[in-house]
């Protein structure tokens, strides 16, 4: 029996694991591992996660699992998504999906994103857990890197209503060396299926001299896919087996990126003190319609929110705004 979740489709017969190791095979069927466990449940700004343009100034609670389908050589998670999952079974947590659902209520939030590994190998609880969330009215995203089959796709589509997807680079020789996978063709397909039914935003981790020739190639297919859809360029400081890379030049990096702002009206380029680059402006009249600050690593924060709802004030243009811009504070304690 094969896993038909992620575009591995590991072989599960005769007791096997796959890549992931949170998927076995009984009685026929594909079955979690450790269903209902979790290695973090947290409140975060969403900002920070990041989206910049889903539910604006709200308050998440943010969770994640163990494992991944991936081998990213300069994972900052790399603790938690490569190590082996039952190693860390003693400090996992335990919650169903409403006590899940309850303590994001409890505790003021408005939303719910999976980000802390990839999703793909906890479909079967998250599952459950949207369920629990659809009930409660409390929409939930989530970071992945959408290397999934198109069954899974169809899946997370139903969990997940908003998503932010880690397109890494293009190039096949960079895909094997540096994220254990072929090429990156399951990845486009899905954001190209995603893109009709998801609010998508996509991340890039660029690596200098690695993967910043793939910067205008990325752009592009962004611009095929709609070029409303707002991409974030990390600056990404290596960990995992690159601990001792350099990190990449801001400046170089914000050079590079002069063609992809003539194709493409929200393009951000952060994960660093002070980024100058965090901001929406109008696509149709250039005014600021959205204020943030950047403390790197994950520190991003909204400062002034001058939408009327989701129109430029300026000119009337519309902006690509999911979800409604929302208070840090609303809502808090109403469980």
């Amino acid at each position: 029996m094969n896993c038909n979740f992620c575009e591995r489709r590991c072989d599960l017969s005769d007791g096997k694991l796959g890549v992931c190791r949170m998927y076995r095979q009984e009685d026929g069927a594909v079955r979690e591992r450790f269903p209902l466990r979790w290695s973090t449940y947290m409140l975060s700004r969403i900002e920070s996660l990041p989206f910049y343009h889903a539910y604006p100034g709200s308050r998440s609670m943010t969770i994640g699992t163990l494992g991944c389908n991936f081998d990213c050589r300069y994972c900052a998670n790399g603790f938690v998504a490569k190590s082996d999952p039952e190693s860390l079974l003693d400090d996992l947590y335990e919650f169903t999906p409403r006590e899940l659902v309850a303590m994001a209520v409890k505790r003021g939030c408005h939303n719910i994103v999976f980000n802390v590994n990839e999703p793909t190998v906890s479909l079967l609880s998250l599952q459950q857990l949207a369920k629990a969330a659809a009930a409660a009215e409390m929409p939930m995203g989530c970071l992945t890197n959408a290397y999934m089959t198109e069954e899974a796709t169809h899946l997370m589509a139903g969990i997940f209503s908003f998503m932010n997807i880690s397109l890494k680079g293009l190039s096949a020789e960079f895909c094997r060396e540096y994220l254990g996978i072929a090429d990156a063709g399951p990845v486009l397909r899905n954001i190209r299926n995603l893109a009709a039914t998801t609010h998508l935003e996509i991340t890039t981790p660029v690596i200098q001299s690695v993967n910043d020739g793939d910067i205008d190639r990325i752009a592009e297919f962004i611009a095929s896919v709609d070029p409303k859809i707002p991409w974030h360029v990390f600056r990404l400081l290596p960990e995992h087996k690159m601990k001792d890379a350099d990190y990449p030049n801001v400046a170089a990096i914000d050079k590079a990126l002069e063609k992809s702002r003539r194709l493409l009206p929200y393009v951000y380029f952060h994960n660093f003190v002070g980024s100058d680059w965090v901001n929406t402006l109008c696509p149709h009249c250039k005014t600021p319609v959205i204020e943030r600050f950047s403390l790197g690593c994950g520190g991003d924060r909204l400062s002034r929110y001058h939408c009327l709802g989701d129109k430029c004030p300026a000119c009337g243009g519309a902006i690509n705004i999911h979800g409604r811009r929302t208070y840090w504070n609303s809502g808090e304690g109403t469980a």
